[in-house]
């Protein structure tokens, strides 16, 4: 005869466990892929779109596409 906890916790006052630890474990799956999401997301995006620009004007100068006069004032405009 099986007394105390029983086998895989099916009975008595633990019962309850294995439901609440599914819904624990779903629950931080879901945060964990979400999370995961906004972190690539956020990665790949670029924060300021004039930082972005400046670094264009930046390469084309420095390939000769435009003249230092052009890139001051291109630079400042941007700012």
């Amino acid at each position: 005869m099986m007394h105390g906890w029983g086998y895989g916790f099916s009975g008595g006052w633990l019962g309850w466990l294995g439901p609440v630890l599914m819904v624990v474990f779903g629950a931080a799956v879901i945060v964990g892929i979400v999370f995961l999401i906004r972190w690539l997301v956020t990665r790949s995006s670029p924060t300021e779109k004039e930082d972005s620009a400046l670094d264009i004007l930046k390469r084309r100068y420095a390939r000769g596409e435009i003249s230092g006069e052009e890139y001051q004032k291109m630079k400042e405009d941007l700012r």
